[in-house]
């Protein structure tokens, strides 16, 4: 029985497994992105970190400022990607294989790796903006 089915479904295999992998593609787009502007604000934070290292803020004070930042604007692009996710996950609901539109998983695993992204996109430029000498930050302008 299985030998008559299987061509059946093929197609709709292959579809699937391509959704997939675009679907990986596209969130690994995403995390470049994504890790691409934070970074970029970080760095233009420099100066800004420098001034309050100049008035007496501690190192760890800085970056978890700067992660904090980073992470809660990427939990608020995250919360609505998921509710964008919720509302266009009807239209491809026919188009899905063993999984549905509304699958937590897909949507936690998504959200999840880019809030890590975001954390680390954050953390590590406002490690290395927190090490700048606050008289280099002054000066640079």
């Amino acid at each position: 029985m299985s030998d008559i089915i299987d061509p059946q479904y093929r197609p709709w295999q292959l579809g699937a497994d391509m959704f997939g992998a675009f679907g990986l593609l596209a969130l690994l787009l995403a995390a470049v992105g994504l890790y691409g502007v934070l970074s970029y604000a970080v760095v233009q934070q420099t100066r800004e970190l420098g001034i309050r290292a100049a008035l007496g803020a501690q190192r760890s004070a800085l970056v978890r400022m700067v992660v904090t930042s980073g992470l809660t604007t990427a939990f608020v692009g995250a919360a609505i990607g998921v509710v964008a996710a919720l509302g266009a996950g009807r239209f491809i609901a026919s188009l899905l294989y063993h999984v549905s539109a509304r699958d937590p998983m897909s949507l936690a695993v998504g959200a999840m790796s880019l809030m890590l992204v975001a954390g680390i996109a954050s953390y590590l430029p406002a490690r290395r903006a927190s090490r700048v000498d606050p008289m280099e930050a002054l000066r640079a302008e």
